[in-house]
C-alpha cells in the first residue's frame, strides 16, 4: 500500500525518462479504460511511497496524472539514485508484480499524483483477459529488470574475485535474474570502506547487503533466498496431484499444462527456474519467436503463466530422495522437508561436464563458468575469454560474449561445426569478426596465479600447443544427467539417463507411454530422459504431453 512520510522527502523535479527500448510504454486510452475495471483510483501527495525495496505482492500502478520517480535508496549516503521517471499513461511496476516476489526498487511520487492501483491478484486476472496488454506489460517488466541489473540495483555483493565462496551468491543471483552490484575487494577501495562501516572483516566475506541494512556474512543459497523472499513454500496439502522436479523448459511446460487442467501442482528446483536453457542468451529456433528469445525471458514468461493457473514453486528446493509410500510418493528435499504427491514428473535436465585439465582445480572457482548470461558477460567486459564446446550453447555464448569482450576464442574438438551446431548459428560464428575458431583443438592446461591468465590450446592433429590470453573460461561441453539421487529407485541407462516406456520396449498405440518409467506414476521428460532430443522445443513438447499420462494415471487410480 502507498505510504506517506510525516516529513515530506525532497523529491527532485526530473523530466520523464524517454522510452527507447520498450521498457516504459505509454498505454493507449483503450488500454487505460480496460485496466480501470481491475483497479482503484487514488490521489496521492508529493513524496508518497508507492512501493519500496523488499515489498512483496505489490500491485501495479498506472499513472493517470503527475510524475513518479523509480530508484534505489543508498542508505549509507542517505540519498536515492533515480532509475526512471514516469508520466501520465505509464506503468509503475516491476517484474515482481507478476511473480509475487520482492521488488528491487522504490517508487516515490515526484509531484501530487493520481494513480490507478491494480492489486496483485487482479493484475493476474487482467493480463489473462487481454493477451496483447498482458504481453506488453510482461515484456516491459522483463526489459526493466535488465536495466536494473545493468545499473547495479538490487543486492550488493562484496567479496574477492579469487574466492570460490563469492561465486555462490553471484551465481545464485545471476541464475534467478536478481539484479545485483558486485564490489570486488581486489580493486574497489569503496568495498573496504563499506565493510568497515558494517564492522565486517574481509575474512567474513562474501557479504550480501540488502536494502542498505540487512547484512549476511558468507550466506548459503537458502539464507539468500529467504532474505529476498524468493522461496515461496507451497500451500500445505496431504498430497499434490503432481510434483515436478526441475524447472527447466520441460518442467515448466509440465507445470503449465498440469495446472491449467486443474491439477494441484508444485515445482521444485535446486537453483532457479529456466534450467540450462535459462542461461542461453538467444534461442532463435523456437517456434513463435522469429526474432529469437533469451532463455531468461522464456523462463520468466513460463513462470508467470504457470502461477496464473495456480502452480506453486519451491526454489531453492533441492531434491535428494524419492520413495513410493502407500500408493503415492514422498519427495525428500535435502533440507529435510518433504512433499507428497500422487504422481511425479522428473525434469531435472543435465549439467555440463567439468573439464579435467591441469590448473582447473585451482582456477575453477574464480575464473571458470558453465553459463554465459548478462551477468557473466558484464564481469568479462573488455577482456579476452575462451569458450569450449561445439554445440548450440557454445555458439550462442561465443557470439553473446563477443559483444563486450576484447575477443572470444572458441575451441572445438572436431572440424565440422555443423555436426552439433545449428547451421544458421555455425555460419554466424564463422563470420563473427571477434570470434576466433579453433577447430580440432582442445584445452590442455590453464595458467594463472590467483585468476586465469592463459589457456593452452592443443591441436589434436599436430600436437602443437599454443597459449591464448584469457581471463575467463566458459565450459559448455557434453552433459551428464542429474540423477544420482534416483539410483536404486528408478531404472537408469548406463550413462545415468532415466529409462522410459520406449526404451523398455513398451508403448501404447500412439507411443505416448514413451514418457512413463517402470514405476507407475513416475514420468520423465526433457534432457534427463534416455533417448530424448536435446532441444528446447522438444523438452517443452515432452513436458506438455506427459501431463496427459499424469491425468490418465490419476483417473486410473481413482484420484480424479
Amino acid at each position: 500500500m502507498p505510504t506517506s512520510s510525516s516529513s515530506e522527502p525532497e523529491v527532485p523535479d526530473l523530466p520523464e525518462t524517454p522510452d527507447t527500448t520498450g521498457a516504459y510504454p505509454r498505454l493507449t486510452e483503450e488500454q487505460v479504460l480496460f485496466l480501470v475495471r481491475y483497479g482503484q483510483r487514488k490521489r496521492l501527495g508529493k513524496g508518497t511511497t508507492l512501493f519500496c525495496e523488499g515489498d512483496r505482492d505489490c500491485g501495479l500502478f498506472l499513472l493517470l496524472d503527475g510524475r513518479v520517480q523509480v530508484g534505489q535508496e543508498d542508505h549509507q549516503e542517505g540519498r536515492s539514485r533515480v532509475i526512471a521517471v514516469h508520466g501520465p499513461g505509464r506503468l509503475v511496476g516491476d517484474l515482481s508484480m507478476l511473480t509475487g516476489q520482492v521488488v528491487f526498487v522504490t517508487a516515490v511520487a515526484q509531484t501530487d499524483v493520481e494513480v490507478l492501483e491494480v492489486p496483485f491478484d487482479r493484475l493476474t486476472e487482467a493480463v489473462t483477459h487481454d493477451r496483447a496488454l498482458g504481453d506488453l506489460i510482461l515484456r516491459a517488466f522483463i526489459l526493466r529488470r535488465h536495466i536494473h541489473a545493468d545499473l547495479g540495483a538490487g543486492l550488493r555483493i562484496i567479496g574477492s574475485r579469487y574466492s570460490p565462496s563469492t561465486r555462490r551468491p553471484r551465481d545464485f543471483a545471476s541464475r534467478n535474474r536478481v539484479p545485483y552490484r558486485w564490489d570486488d575487494l581486489e580493486d574497489d577501495p569503496e568495498a573496504e570502506a563499506t565493510l568497515r562501516a558494517f564492522d565486517v572483516s574481509p575474512a567474513q566475506t562474501p557479504v550480501v547487503i540488502w536494502k542498505g541494512r540487512a547484512v549476511l556474512r558468507n550466506p548459503s543459497i537458502t539464507e539468500l533466498a529467504a532474505l529476498l523472499g524468493l522461496r515461496q513454500e507451497a500451500p500445505p496439502r496431504d498430497a499434490y496431484d503432481v510434483v515436478v522436479v526441475g524447472a527447466g523448459p520441460a518442467g515448466l511446460a509440465a507445470a503449465v499444462s498440469a495446472a491449467s487442467e486443474g491439477l494441484s501442482t508444485v515445482v521444485l528446483d535446486a537453483i532457479a527456474t529456466g534450467g540450462q536453457a535459462g542461461t542461453s542468451s538467444q534461442i532463435e529456433n523456437y517456434l513463435g519467436f522469429p526474432a529469437g528469445i533469451s532463455g531468461a525471458e522464456l523462463a520468466d514468461r513460463a513462470v508467470v503463466q504457470a502461477r496464473k493457473f495456480g502452480a506453486s514453486f519451491t526454489i531453492p528446493g533441492e531434491v535428494g530422495s524419492l520413495d513410493p509410500v502407500d500408493g503415492h510418493f514422498v519427495v525428500g528435499l535435502t533440507d529435510g522437508t518433504q512433499v507428497e504427491a500422487h504422481t511425479v514428473v522428473l525434469a531435472t535436465g543435465v549439467r555440463y561436464r567439468r573439464l579435467e585439465v591441469p590448473g582447473m582445480d585451482r582456477l575453477e572457482g574464480p575464473s571458470v563458468y558453465y553459463a554465459a548470461t548478462e551477468f557473466e558477460a558484464r564481469l568479462c567486459r573488455g577482456d579476452p575469454v575462451t569458450v569450449v564446446g561445439g554445440g548450440n550453447s557454445a555458439g550462442q555464448a561465443a557470439l553473446f560474449l563477443a559483444r563486450n569482450a576484447a575477443g572470444v576464442d572458441l575451441v572445438v574438438r572436431h572440424d565440422d561445426l555443423d555436426r552439433d551446431m545449428s547451421r544458421y548459428l555455425a555460419e554466424r560464428v564463422v563470420a563473427a569478426p571477434r570470434v576466433q575458431l579453433w577447430r580440432s583443438c582442445e584445452v590442455s592446461e590453464l595458467h594463472g596465479d590467483l585468476g586465469l591468465q592463459e589457456v593452452v590450446v592443443r591441436n589434436l592433429r599436430t600436437g602443437e600447443c599454443r597459449p591464448l590470453a584469457s581471463t575467463a573460461l566458459f565450459v559448455l561441453i557434453g552433459s551428464e544427467p542429474r540423477t544420482r539421487w534416483l539410483e536404486g529407485v528408478i531404472a537408469l541407462d548406463d550413462r545415468g539417463f532415466v529409462l522410459t516406456g520406449g526404451d523398455r520396449g513398451e508403448a501404447d498405440q500412439d507411443g505416448a507411454a514413451v514418457f512413463e518409467t517402470a514405476t507407475p506414476g513416475v514420468f520423465a521428460v526433457g534432457d534427463v530422459r534416455s533417448g530424448s532430443v536435446k532441444r528446447v522445443a522438444s523438452a517443452v513438447g515432452e513436458g506438455s504431453i506427459a501431463v496427459r499420462l499424469v491425468y490418465e494415471h490419476l483417473v486410473r487410480t481413482g484420484r480424479r
